[in-house]
C-alpha cells in the first residue's frame, strides 16, 4: 500500500470508551487480585494503566492519519 501512495495502517476500531476503562480492569481476577493485596499500589498503576492506553490509542490515530502520498 505505501508504494501506492496509500497508508498502510489502518485504524479499523472505534474509539473506546473511556468511561468504562477502570470499570473493565476491575472485572479482570489479574487487577482484583493486585487491588486485594496491594491497593494504593493499584490505584497509582491503574491510573498509569488508563493514561498509557489513550496516549496509545491516540498514537494508533495519529499513524492512521498520516499521509502516504507517492514520491518519484
Amino acid at each position: 500500500l505505501e508504494a501506492e501512495g496509500k497508508n498502510p495502517f489502518i485504524l479499523d476500531s472505534k474509539e473506546p470508551d473511556w468511561t468504562k476503562f477502570q470499570s473493565f480492569i476491575n472485572s479482570e481476577v489479574r487487577y482484583t487480585s493486585l487491588v486485594k493485596m496491594f491497593p494504593d499500589e493499584a490505584k497509582v498503576l491503574f491510573k498509569a494503566a488508563e493514561e498509557n492506553a489513550k496516549w496509545r490509542y491516540n498514537s494508533y490515530k495519529r499513524l492512521a492519519a498520516m499521509e502516504f502520498t507517492k514520491t518519484e
